[in-house]
């Protein structure tokens, strides 16, 4: 199996602290940045970065969707890493400085993917598809932070 993976990035106009608590709040914020490939949102515990535990589903094609659930750690400042416990797959958003009041935010995802033809369809079509997803976050959570 090898690995698969899908990098996404955006620079915001909101100074990192504000735009990390923003990702991190899964008690509020968090599940109003979600576009429609989100189905079936909880917080099961926590609620709030390192500890905290979040179930979804994610509906990546018509065909193809996800149960996720989510432990949640803070290992350095800025980071923020998911870990599905249905799966390999992990996810690791970063937030660094981007100038005066601005911030990059950086997600990718990785997950060990299937082997022979399906795994190469699934290395060349996969992240891109999840990439889309995330920068439909990335465009809700730069309206949010912007406000």
């Amino acid at each position: 199996m090898a690995q698969v993976e899908a990098t996404t990035e955006r620079v915001v106009a909101a100074n990192p602290e504000k735009v990390f608590d923003t990702i991190a709040d899964y008690s509020g914020a968090r599940g109003k940045l979600l576009p429609q490939h989100f189905s079936e949102y909880e917080v099961r515990e926590g609620g709030d970065g390192e500890g905290t535990l979040v179930h979804w589903k994610l509906q990546a094609t018509s065909k193809r969707v996800r149960d996720c659930l989510l432990e949640v750690a803070e290992p350095t400042d800025g980071e923020l890493v998911e870990k599905d416990r249905n799966s390999s797959m992990v996810t690791v958003w970063r937030v660094t400085p981007a100038g005066e009041g601005k911030s990059r935010v950086v997600v990718t995802t990785t997950w060990s993917g299937a082997g022979g033809v399906g795994g190469f369809f699934e290395r060349t079509f996969a992240p891109k598809g999840l990439n889309r997803i995330y920068d439909l976050i990335l465009a809700n959570l730069a309206a949010e932070v912007e406000k």
